[in-house]
């Protein structure tokens, strides 16, 4: 387990920002995998709408281990998104990282927006960050701050007071997602002492150009899931109006299930 934290972590300091893809199952996860990714991320809200139940709003705790325990199997280095820790009390929220980590979960992402659209004080989130360090020590603990997510006034200044907060509180990477702007993403990276991590927007900086500007990992955050479901409705859509084009890089029935080992 030792070695594979610090493989993680060694992902972070490549020259070149790690390319976090973030799955949704066993099938997603699994064929990341085989494409060569050597970490792969879940995604809170894959998760929560495969499972029918709204994301942000803690409601995913069970179906998130669950997910852990399936993908702890891939020979990949695995991190997980715990929403807020799927509870205010930092106890709980240690205990619950501390059982992915029993799977073989490298890291955690935790995050500070809350489901009605504001921020939680910096010092509710540092505690439970201060919490899951010393319950599980070595874990990569990947602290997102939603000051651009949600809008809030003056989110640089907000930003960069929430990361050291939090990294006094023992996390080891700052995840800004919203913050696309280049200059503002090399300020942060400046001022910021741990990896930073930006979501990746279609449209957005490419890799080369976030990795120019500091970043150290990029996260795909929904976009492979809500990609996914796109294809699903552009081929049902295709076949019903008698047009549907064979998709490019389609995976065939068998390699599907070769994604599965025989034993299951």
């Amino acid at each position: 387990m030792t070695d594979h934290v610090a493989a993680f972590r060694a992902l972070h300091h490549t020259g070149r920002p790690l390319l976090l893809p973030n799955a949704w199952d066993h099938a997603s996860a699994a064929a990341l995998a085989a494409r060569g990714h050597p970490a792969i991320g879940t995604t809170s809200l894959g998760v929560a709408s495969a499972a029918g139940l709204p994301d942000g709003t803690a409601a995913t705790a069970a179906e998130t281990l669950a997910l852990a325990r399936r993908l702890a199997t891939l020979p990949v280095l695995l991190t997980v998104d715990v929403e807020a820790g799927f509870s205010d009390d930092p106890a709980a929220v240690a205990g619950y990282v501390a059982e992915l980590a029993g799977l073989g979960v490298v890291g955690i992402n935790l995050e500070d927006g809350r489901a009605d659209g504001t921020l939680a004080e910096p010092e509710c989130m540092a505690d439970k960050i201060a919490a899951i360090t010393a319950a599980v020590p070595g874990l990569f603990v990947n602290a997102r701050t939603d000051t651009w997510w949600l809008g809030v006034d003056d989110p640089l200044a907000q930003t960069l007071a929430r990361a050291r907060a939090y990294r006094a509180a023992g996390a080891d990477g700052i995840f800004v997602p919203g913050a696309v702007d280049l200059a503002t993403l090399r300020l942060l990276t400046e001022r910021i002492d741990a990896p930073v991590n930006a979501l990746y927007q279609p449209g957005g900086p490419g890799l080369d150009e976030l990795g120019a500007a500091g970043v150290a990992r990029v996260s795909t955050g929904s976009l492979l899931f809500r990609a996914a479901l796109g294809a699903a409705l552009a081929a049902v859509d295709g076949v019903r109006e008698g047009d549907l084009a064979v998709p490019q890089g389609l995976p065939s029935y068998a390699e599907v299930q070769a994604l599965v080992p025989a034993d299951g």
